[in-house]
């Protein structure tokens, strides 16, 4: 028997793909206008950061009970910020609708951004910690690291609430648009730090021998802590320019729901969650091993 062949109508196919398009825009618009899934996707997001924040303070108990005599070591450090990031943003989240009926509008924006600048110097912590390790290998002095984290915190937090001084004294949109890409810029800034430090330990830990105890370990954790926190600060900063820019592309307000557990899991509870994750391993019981903060 003789195969037969059916035409394709090239107009019938692009017509089903038009609708089936035109079908997940609804969709997608529907959730949008939806006060229903508006309060679902958000009260979502209150319950995995929620979750992220008693994870940290799970293990920062932990941590504690393994070594009480060390006081606030930089891994104590991070995770009670995690444990406070996560939580005043799952608060935030929980009270959505309220918090964008407050006035002035300014304290919406400070409520909105202050944990993302407290997310900014937690994970600087990191940076800090690589950094403090890569120079002491090479004998070079540390000195001047810590007054340097604190300084760099210093200027980002005063430029950030001058400028929502400035926004509440006179809300013009430009304003708006400059603070959102200063915030930019810091996750620019935070993401290329992650890449220095990060790629520089990582080669640094590749040229010990094979041998070495913990290396092979040790590789792994660096490699994977930087490619998050370089990806998730990087993705930060495109999309705070698209914020800043785009109206299309608001994450400060209540039709938006998609976009902000897009973004929010992406740039925040995803890493957040994957690096308590890797850096999950207790300290050693002290007079077992030398003790060395965040292991």
């Amino acid at each position: 028997m003789g195969r037969v062949e059916t035409a394709v109508d090239p107009s019938s196919t692009a017509a089903v793909a038009a609708y089936r398009l035109h079908g997940a825009i609804s969709w997608w618009d529907e959730v949008n206008e939806s006060p229903i899934w508006q309060d679902r996707i958000f009260y979502v997001l209150a319950i995995l950061y929620g979750v992220v924040s008693a994870v940290a303070l799970v293990q920062l108990i932990r941590i504690q009970m393994r070594v009480p005599e060390y006081g606030w070591t930089t891994q104590k450090v991070f995770h009670f910020l995690n444990f406070l990031v996560n939580g005043v943003r799952s608060l935030v989240f929980v009270f959505r609708r309220d918090v964008q009926k407050l006035n002035p509008e300014i304290i919406q924006h400070m409520l909105l951004d202050m944990p993302s600048l407290a997310f900014f110097t937690t994970f600087a912590l990191l940076v800090l910690f690589w950094a403090e390790i890569y120079y002491q290998a090479r004998a070079v002095s540390t000195d001047a690291l810590r007054p340097s984290f604190f300084t760099i915190n210093g200027v980002v937090y005063a430029i950030q609430i001058i400028l929502w001084l400035i926004i509440w004294w006179k809300p013009v949109p430009a304003l708006v648009i400059l603070s959102k890409a200063f915030f930019a810029g810091v996750s620019l800034f935070a993401a290329l730090g992650f890449l220095l430090y990060g790629g520089r330990l990582f080669l640094m830990l590749r040229r010990f021998p094979v041998e070495s105890k913990g290396r092979q370990k040790k590789l792994q954790e660096v490699g994977y802590v930087t490619t998050i926190c370089f990806s998730c600060f990087l993705i930060r900063c495109i999309m705070m320019c698209f914020n800043a820019f785009d109206e299309a592309a608001d994450l400060d307000v209540l039709y938006h729901p998609i976009l902000n557990v897009v973004y929010y899991l992406l740039v925040e509870i995803l890493p957040s969650s994957l690096v308590l994750f890797i850096l999950r391993k207790l300290p050693p019981k002290r007079g077992i091993t030398q003790y060395h903060p965040i292991r």
